[in-house]
């Protein structure tokens, strides 16, 4: 089987481009995320599938990254129907319980064969506890900064995995700010599910998954939750591979949904703007959905573009409507936590086409919502 290539890192701003054995984090110029230049090895044929390893590593046509040995099993989880037309995706069945493990495991691969002195991530909550297993699996010394106020049993699980816990006051922005100050030291690894792409190749995996498993075609929606973008943009990197491949005729809209009172990407959106205003945002409000609470996502250019092309939109779902979600799905038998449980809020009653959610997150990582 031929690899896939990762070429180089590029910026898709600038068009500054850097080697993908360096340490850079983000483009030098602009201090923006790299996008990865990247050549898939051949088409993904449905019947060479069957016999291979039952994780998201069976596509490795398409993967940056091949022969892991960092791998925990992530992937393959359940698609089950919740309605006549809406299907849920069960991605809180990954082995730290949240999908950031998709793009998890392939920066700890990546950081593993670079062999940094140190890796550090920021997070609030998911992503920090999948980086710090990936790296746990990968013997890699990890810090993982988090905002003041993330859930304990997050906190809880980054401690156990062997990761020094960084709490910052203040709110994810800060977080993220003082994350890249660190990672700017020399010997430093920015296990980043914003700014690496490698990040994204893995997150596409789950279109790729669901191509699969609904017999070679996809829905006629895919809703997901969209803070910094990281599944959304995933999927947008699935749809157009498998479109390029001669695998689809036609993508499925993309719904992205965030809370209400955390909604830039979604006010941006329905004003016709192609990106963030420059003015910095105020204090973020308080919400239940803590995950996808991201005033100013790096990647929403991207984000923005990728929902459009698609025919897609942005929905935004209120407090009120979350606690609603997380009792009816739990009622269903689906324990989620309050991020995970966005997408069923939002279109949890469309009848007129079918839709996929994923639930992103397992209950026990945040509670019952008050």
């Amino acid at each position: 089987m031929l690899a896939a290539m990762a070429t180089a890192y590029r910026c898709p701003q600038d068009g500054t481009r850097a080697d993908v054995s360096s340490l850079t984090w983000c483009c030098p110029v602009c201090r923006g995320p790299w996008d990865l230049d990247f050549e898939i090895a051949g088409p993904v044929r449905p019947g060479a599938l069957s016999g291979r390893v039952n994780s998201l590593w069976r596509y490795e046509e398409v993967l940056p990254l091949g022969s892991p040995t960092t791998t925990l099993g992530e992937g393959r989880t359940p698609l089950v129907p919740l309605t006549g037309t809406v299907s849920a995706k069960l991605d809180f069945l990954m082995p730290t319980l949240s999908f950031k493990d998709r793009g998890a495991v392939m920066l700890a691969e990546l950081a593993r064969r670079l062999s940094p002195e140190r890796v550090v991530a920021d997070s609030s909550g998911n992503a920090g506890t999948a980086v710090a297993a990936y790296c746990a699996r990968a013997g890699l010394p990890c810090t993982v900064y988090v905002p003041e106020g993330t859930s304990p049993k997050k906190t809880e699980q980054i401690r156990a995995h062997g990761a020094r816990l960084e709490i910052v006051p203040g709110d994810r922005e800060s977080t993220a700010l003082a994350a890249r100050a660190a990672a700017d030291a020399p010997g430093t690894f920015y296990a980043s599910h914003v700014f690496n792409p490698y990040f994204l190749h893995g997150t596409k995996t789950y279109v790729y998954e669901l191509w699969e498993d609904l017999g070679g075609r996809l829905p006629d929606a895919i809703a997901v939750p969209v803070g910094n973008g990281t599944l959304l943009l995933g999927a947008a990197l699935a749809i157009a591979e498998l479109r390029a491949q001669g695998l689809i005729d036609t993508g499925p809209a993309l719904i992205a949904v965030q809370a209400e009172a955390v909604s830039p990407l979604a006010a941006a959106f329905h004003a016709g703007a192609d990106s963030l205003p420059d003015t910095p945002p105020g204090a973020a409000s308080p919400t239940l959905a803590e995950g996808i609470a991201i005033p100013r996502p790096p990647r929403a250019r991207a984000i923005l573009a990728a929902v459009r092309e698609s025919g897609g939109t942005f929905l935004t779902v209120t407090e009120d409507q979350i606690r609603s979600a997380q009792l009816d799905l739990a009622a269903r038998g689906f324990y989620v936590e309050t991020t995970g449980v966005a997408c069923w809020a939002a279109v949890g009653g469309w009848t007129d086409r079918s839709v996929v959610v994923p639930l992103c997150g397992a209950g026990l990582k945040t509670g019952l919502a008050a």
